[in-house]
């Protein structure tokens, strides 16, 4: 080859080998996340040993997209709390290191039969609640409540399976026996297992709106039953004595 045509095709080789070069060194820009948005507020679900697994994360599904609320977890000694079911969760805070919360929820379970008298649990949930914004219950969550006095001349609701053991703990509650939850005043308490959803979806509409709570039902492909009257599992009033 002649040296002129040598030098033609290696000009014409660097020349298209020239964009390849370029993108390998041209910087290559980082996309900057938006920050997360701080969550001013906490929401506290309280455990305890045996405690009902669902009571606990189906809430927790719906709540979790609250704006302002941060989900935490409470427990008498903090560390691992297993559920009736087997299942560990690892808390946030004991009872001696826990802030002021805005929310506290306090699930059912078998556990509750323990957690009725017992006296720290009891002495907790009383401070907390001079505080709260809401204190709520699923299942037989309401009869602790109901231990600690904070249901008195209050309608509420629980587990119509557990009917007699979470009336018996006080008399002066306003038992609902016909409801899927029940709202009074800043109490708002639900009836069994998977109620316990319904009402926080109702508690959603409370602080955010109705658009939300639909739209998060919506993606938890979850069917809500937003009218707290209509209770499949409503018990007679001759069994609640």
């Amino acid at each position: 080859m002649k040296p002129s045509a040598l030098l033609a095709s290696t000009f014409f080789a660097l020349l298209a080998s020239a964009p390849a070069t370029l993108a390998q060194t041209a910087p290559v820009a980082t996309p900057v996340a938006a920050p997360a948005k701080v969550k001013s507020k906490t929401l506290a679900i309280v455990l305890f040993p045996r405690f009902e697994t669902l009571d606990v994360f189906g809430p927790v599904e719906m709540w979790g997209r609250l704006d302002d609320y941060e989900i935490v977890t409470v427990s008498e000694h903090g560390g691992t709390i297993t559920s009736a079911q087997g299942i560990d969760t690892v808390t946030d805070y004991s009872f001696a290191d826990a802030p002021q919360f805005d929310i506290l929820m306090i699930p059912g379970g078998m556990g509750t039969r323990t957690e009725v008298n017992n006296p720290v649990m009891l002495e907790f949930l009383q401070k907390q609640d001079e505080g709260t914004e809401y204190t709520t219950s699923v299942c037989t969550g309401a009869a602790v409540l109901a231990k600690a006095g904070l249901l008195d001349g209050r309608k509420a609701t629980s587990n119509k399976m557990a009917w007699s053991f979470a009336t018996s703990q006080d008399g002066d509650v306003l038992w609902q026996p016909s409801a899927r939850w029940v709202e009074d005043g800043k109490y708002v308490t639900s009836s069994g297992i998977s109620a316990g959803i319904d009402m926080a979806l109702a508690l959603i509409e409370d602080l955010e709106s109705r658009e939300k709570a639909e739209n998060v039902a919506k993606v938890a492909e979850y069917i809500w039953n937003d009218d707290p009257a209509d209770d499949p599992f409503a018990v007679e009033v001759a069994e609640t004595n």
